[in-house]
């Protein structure tokens, strides 16, 4: 892969209680999901040095509150576009209400199919389908200055299709949401439990780690942990999972680029190219 000029990811929350992420080229940014208040979105940019003029567009995985929160002041006070498929939007639409009790509508939508790229600006964006309790759930790749970085969050399991289309990305945030005997004997109800742990429910710590020993291609220059639940996982039960199982790629990846995504407070910038 030929390496231009740097692409930069900002994790600026991940968790139950919001996602929102940028990601950044000297062309322009995207914010992926928005599922912070406008405000906290704006604050958090500036706390991590990104310039909200710089936004080109929302990209939206799927329409759970926790992504989708921010985007209709988001995208009225910033005058950027929207992007999610024609099932997300209908799906929070109806879900969404104004003051009046109305269903709200974006200024600016964007449909897009998942298997279809497309491009805003100079980012190719390439959306797949993924395994969730959603109308049409999303990861997605984006490809810039001869880069490719992968962003997959709420899954219940990583199928072919998911895992052919992070080979070779540079930087890579993917999900390691809980680990099973914390879920198994923490207090949620059973029902959801078994949503957790379901196909389209959430990653475990352990899937994630089959699936960087058996299909990881090693090629990222960071990767981050990311959703990780607050009752039924710990920040230093991921990482040593993680790290354990991407030990036999020791060759193609180095511990210190194993990040944890904050819910409280965003990461530091980082940096492929």
């Amino acid at each position: 892969m030929l390496h231009g000029m740097a692409v930069c990811m900002t994790v600026l929350a991940s968790g139950s209680r919001g996602n929102c992420t940028v990601f950044s080229t000297s062309g322009g940014s995207i914010l992926v999901d928005a599922g912070l208040s406008c405000r906290e979105t704006l604050k958090r940019m500036k706390v991590a040095g990104e310039d909200p003029r710089h936004l080109k567009a929302i990209v939206i995985s799927h329409e759970h509150n926790d992504h989708v929160a921010g985007i209709e002041v988001l995208s009225r006070k910033l005058k950027i576009p929207v992007y999610m498929t024609a099932a997300t939007y209908e799906s929070w639409r109806r879900s969404t209400r104004d003051e009046e009790g109305r269903p709200v509508k974006l200024e600016r939508y964007e449909p897009f199919q998942a298997g279809q790229s497309f491009s805003i600006g100079n980012i190719s964006v390439n959306p797949f389908t993924t395994c969730h309790d959603a109308a049409d759930p999303c990861g997605f790749t984006f490809n810039a200055e001869g880069l490719k970085v992968g962003i997959v969050i709420d899954l219940g399991c990583i199928t072919r299709n998911v895992a052919y289309a992070l080979r070779g990305c540079a930087g890579l945030m993917i999900e390691s949401n809980h680990d099973i005997e914390m879920l198994r004997n923490g207090s949620y109800p059973e029902m959801v439990k078994h949503r957790i742990r379901s196909r389209d429910g959430h990653l475990s710590n352990s899937d994630l780690a089959r699936f960087f020993e058996d299909e990881y291609d090693g090629s990222a220059a960071f990767i981050v942990l990311a959703h990780l639940s607050e009752e039924n996982n710990h920040p230093e039960l991921a990482r040593q999972t993680a790290s354990k199982a991407l030990s036999g790629k020791v060759n193609l990846f180095q511990a210190s680029t194993l990040t944890i995504a904050r819910q409280d407070k965003p990461l530091q910038p980082l940096h492929v190219g």
